[in-house]
């Protein structure tokens, strides 16, 4: 029997890349399997892919819920996303469209595929008739005021490549498609109407520069510059028509655009529109825009190259044609029609992104702003890598080696243009928006599976880059180099940075092959041991060398990225085996997994809008959950990963408009639904070149490469809906163990698995499960116990090793060594302000990080209260937070801060009367995260505390709507009042204001350090 020797072949590769120089590709980990088994005979009420895989396609499925995908035009991976603008603001607005709106604005050429933020929308054309041309859109009017138009969903229709829709109140028929760098629009006018259209670039996000040039009656060229996550988008346009203009006329700064006369005259500003008039006619006007990021002559070189002079019809043929190719590398039969849907959706939206980015002569803009030419490959945008590196880069990796190459290469122009690797890229900018540096697994993972190990250069250039972007200070970085974990008092999301930043170290250890390197490498890899709290089994916060406390596993605060600690305790995908040992073994990881499944779905905390698609507290939603459901068989319970995987995707994904149950995330959400359908997850991607094996959700499929290889997976028990493995085999041999190596997606294969109803035994013997040996390269760093950490007269510190047998040293306010450090033998008391240094150390000499505690004694005896408590998890750690001497910094989330959604009304009580000179209360101005200073902060002054003279109101000096971060200090000078009691009240902001992407939702009020001057 074959799979456990591939397995045992992996892992020492993995141990011989350490030492041995040269290339990196991994074994073809094929093996021999079990006689294949026949797949029953389609019944009537079964459905097949065919020859035309783009009909079981509905781009609609997404659109609706919070999946943030759009319906319309695009080529696979193309530059061009050219779709209807239905929603304009707000959360379920990010793709410009949401599928309950009943309402057009117009045409983009832009778009991004279910993502968090309202990017793109570039150079909206919107079809018009009629005497007067209205270059507003109409929003927030009534029907019938504006550009706007309704519609209805019976006269919508999308399918991959093409939009239609009927638009009701011009009555003008809309048509959509495109090549891969063109939009190309058909506008069918009522007859005998004027035909007009408008050109609007200030629709979407703010608008840096904008330029419109009439070049001649068929041609407008221009230029978009504008931000949002990407902090200088560029893009470039030239547009011509079918039928010359009659009349036009340019809007610039809101001015009425009067008709012109003549062509060639630039107009630039922020607010750009124009409108054009063509001569009444029966023929349909075809609009071709052509697109670039490098200029103007770039996009009219793109528009020469992909649409010289094709009519609508026939780039709608070639778009379909292009779709099928790349539809067909991956089939499925005898199905429903609902799956079959389900499925091909879910594989077209794997292919929408990343974006194609470089114009046809291969020129580019960089990450440096500037114009580069690319090395004869293409360079592409949009690299949603926290979410695409987990399984849709994975599958890539499968099914589009020469496309995967090709961003390895644009990784490495990244690197070089801009001096490091890409964490969210957008448009040649880094946005920064998401942790880790999650392009290094994509480069391990395709370079052990050998995709791009010809090029030594290339290779070269992509190690040196992943190196060096993990040895950056930046981000949480330097407290991980310096602590092997981040302190949560450092750094906002500390939990999540230090497990994805250890996962990224993981990599590089294998992908940097240097002897010398390695074992600190693994140490690093091995940060979560430092997190791991043996007495909940829960990957805990670290704060000032204990674990923050209060402690809910369901709270969803500011120690996790998009999530809480129920869903990031398991995520330590390259040392599954350790995390099995910390939790007593695989009857205890069992317990762990399951009660995660099976917790109260609710949260606490605040509302994070990308935690959806509970079951229990595992939230397939978002992206840190979806490894999760794949662990069991690691402690041999393959049988309940089946069943899991199957409920997700019979519960979690439907063939509706809301049938995604969370963002897509640029096909991440979709490319999990791929995978699991076929049968087998990439748990870790990276140098594991492993998949876990599950049970497929069809007969049949079809896996086609790009050599001409065909990987078959059969599964004949799933026409009967059996959900259960009970035996594989691979060529026809039996095969053992429920992984599957890379090497078995690389040449013709045949994968059959014999299903059951039941659960099964398959996996349960240790030699059949996936092999991970726990790395034993790290002492876990120590606990600093004590009841706070600011204190009045004195406090009790204990030390706590979170390995057996390890002894503790310590010291103050200094550095630890061994002349200084004295053993731990007795609770420690502390009756002034220290900074508590500890370390834990191993019989053989191997030691821990040194651990931080600060330890603050509270400069007075002041006593606080607080007419409204803020958020529990916005609390600062403790009631006194206000008038405890620490002073936060515009980083709020590290927790110095105190969030509160009502009014602030604070009263200091001073302890005896005293001569009040001063009085002041810092607050922060964070208007992207709907944090703003309040409209007015009031002082009052008593002596007995219920007689009360108040002074005049101070009023924030500070716009709103600024984006720069800022901490706003209001006080003033009192006279030496006497008084013992000091009360503020600080009025919150109240509803965010109009032009704030997130308007007439309530403002935040966050209030730091409340100074008083008395003597």
């Amino acid at each position: 029997m074959h799979g456990r020797a591939e397995a045992l072949r992996d892992l020492a590769l993995l141990l011989a890349l350490a030492l041995v120089p040269g290339g990196c590709a991994g074994p073809d980990a094929g093996g021999q399997g079990e006689a294949a088994t026949t797949v029953a005979t389609p019944g009537a009420d079964t459905f097949a892919s065919g020859d035309d895989p783009a009909r079981w396609v509905d781009p609609f499925i997404g659109t609706g819920g919070h999946g943030h995908t759009y319906p319309g035009a695009v080529r696979p991976f193309g530059m061009v996303q050219l779709s209807p603008d239905t929603r304009l603001t707000g959360w379920d607005g990010c793709s410009g469209y949401h599928f309950s709106d009943r309402v057009i604005y117009g045409f983009s050429h832009t778009h991004l595929s279910g993502t968090g933020a309202s990017d793109l929308g570039d150079v909206l054309l919107m079809p018009t008739t009629g005497d007067g041309i209205p270059l507003d859109n109409g929003h927030g009017r009534p029907d019938g005021e504006g550009y706007k138009s309704r519609f209805r969903k019976q006269e919508e229709r999308a399918e991959p490549g093409y939009y239609r829709v009927l638009l009701d109140d011009p009555g003008v028929e809309v048509e959509l498609t495109s090549t891969p760098r063109v939009g190309v629009h058909r506008y069918r006018y009522p007859s005998g109407k004027p035909r007009n259209l408008v050109l609007d670039l200030v629709h979407r996000d703010e608008v840096l520069d904008a330029s419109i040039q009439v070049v001649s009656s068929t041609e407008v060229r221009g230029e978009r510059r504008s931000r949002h996550w990407a902090r200088d988008q560029r893009l470039f346009f030239a547009m011509r028509f079918s039928a010359p203009l009659v009349g036009h006329g340019v809007s610039v700064d809101g001015e009425t655009a009067a008709p012109e006369r003549g062509y060639g005259l630039e107009h630039r500003s922020k607010k750009c529109k124009a409108w054009f008039r063509f001569g009444k006619g029966e023929a349909p006007l075809v609009v071709r825009v052509g697109l670039s990021a490098t200029s103007v002559e770039g996009a009219v070189r793109n528009l020469e190259a992909e649409c010289p002079d094709q009519g609508f019809d026939e780039v709608r043929r070639d778009a379909r044609a292009a779709w099928n190719r790349e539809l067909s590398k991956v089939t499925v039969a005898g199905t429903t029609e609902a799956r079959l849907r389900t499925f091909t959706t879910a594989l077209y939206h794997c292919m929408v992104a990343p974006c194609l980015f470089s114009d046809v002569d291969g020129r580019y803009r960089g990450m440096d702003g500037e114009v580069h030419e690319s090395r004869g490959h293409d360079v592409y945008t949009v690299f949603s890598l926290w979410d695409t590196f987990r399984t849709l880069h994975p599958l890539l990796a499968i099914i589009d080696r020469e496309r995967s190459e090709d961003f390895l290469r644009t990784f490495a122009a990244m690197y070089e243009d801009g001096g490091r690797l890409p964490v969210w890229e957008l448009w040649g900018n880094e946005t920064d928006c998401m942790i880790g540096h999650h392009a290094i697994p994509v480069i391990a993972d395709c370079l052990a599976k050998g995709i791009g190990v010809d090029d030594l250069a290339l290779y070269r250039t992509l190690t040196a880059a992943a190196v060096h972007s993990m040895e950056l200070d930046q981000r949480g970085q330097a407290a991980y180099k310096r602590y092997g974990y981040i302190p949560s008092q450092l750094e906002p999301e500390s939990v999540s940075k230090t497990l994805e930043y250890a996962y990224d170290d993981w990599c590089v250890a294998w992908l940097r092959r240097d002897p010398d390197e390695i074992e600190a490498r693994l140490a690093r890899a091995m940060a979560w041991h430092h997190l791991f709290d043996p007495d909940t089994g829960f990957l805990r916060a670290r704060e000032q060398g204990g674990f923050k406390e209060p402690f809910d596993p369901r709270e969803v605060n500011s120690d996790f990225t998009e999530a809480n600690c129920w869903q990031y305790s398991f995520f330590v995908p390259h040392d599954v085996g350790g995390l099995i040992e910390a939790h007593g073994g695989d009857a205890g990881f069992v317990r762990a997994l399951d009660a995660l499944f099976e917790a109260p779905v609710a949260t606490t905390g605040r509302n994070q809008a990308d935690i959806t698609g509970l079951i229990g507290q595992y939230a397939h939603g978002n992206e840190p959950s979806h490894h999760v459901a794949w662990l069991y068989p690691y402690a041999g319970e393959a049988w309940k990963s089946q069943r899991r995987v199957r409920q997700i995707l019979d519960e979690l994904y439907t063939d509706r408009p809301d049938g995604l149950c969370g963002n897509e995330d640029c096909g991440q959400m979709s490319a999990w639904y791929v995978c699991s359908a076929l049968g087998f997850y990439p748990v870790c991607p990276g140098f594991e070149m492993r998949y876990v094996l599950g049970a497929p959700l069809f007969p049949a499929a079809t896996i086609r490469l790009e050599d001409g290889s065909e990987v078959v997976i059969r599964a004949p028990g799933a026409a009967r809906d059996h959900a259960y493995v009970r035996s594989v085999t691979v060529d026809g041999e039996p095969w053992s163990g429920v992984t599957l190596g890379h090497g078995l997606f690389k040449k013709d294969t045949e994968i059959s698995v014999t299903l059951a109803d039941e659960p099964t035994s398959f996996g349960h013997d240790k030699d059949d499960r996936p092999l991970q040996v726990p790395w034993r390269v790290v002492v876990p760093a120590p606990l600093v116990v004590a009841p706070g950490r600011v204190f009045g007269d004195r406090i009790e510190v204990a030390l706590r090793s979170l390995e057996d047998g390890a002894a503790l040293r310590w010291c103050l306010d200094r550095d630890l060594d061994d002349d200084g450090a004295r053993p731990y033998v007795e609770p420690i008391v502390l009756d002034r302000s220290a900074v508590l240094h500890v370390q834990a150390v191993r019989a053989d000499g191997k030691k821990s990080p040194v651990v931080d505690a600060r330890f603050w004694k509270l400069p007075h005896d002041w006593k606080l209260s607080l007419k409204h408590l803020p958020a529990p998890y916005y609390s600062a750690g403790l009631r006194e937070a206000l008038i405890d001497g620490r002073r936060g910094t515009t980083e709020w989330r590290r927790g110095y801060w105190q969030g509160f959604r009502d009014d602030l009304e604070a009263v200091v009580d001073l302890g005896r009367e005293q001569r009040v000179a001063r009085v002041a209360c810092r607050f922060l101005h964070d208007q992207r995260s709907w944090i703003l200073p309040p409209r007015d902060l009031v002082v009052g002054l008593s002596r007995d505390g219920e007689h009360w003279t108040e002074l005049e109101a101070l009023r924030p000096d500070v716009d709103p709507m600024v984006e720069e971060l800022s901490v706003v200090e209001l006080g003033r000078a009192v006279d030496d009042v006497p008084a013992r009691y000091v009360r503020l009240r600080a009025r919150n902001f109240g509803r965010l204001p109009e032009g704030h992407v997130s308007a007439g939702q309530r403002a935040w009020l966050f209030a730091d350090e409340l100074t008083i001057e008395a003597r």
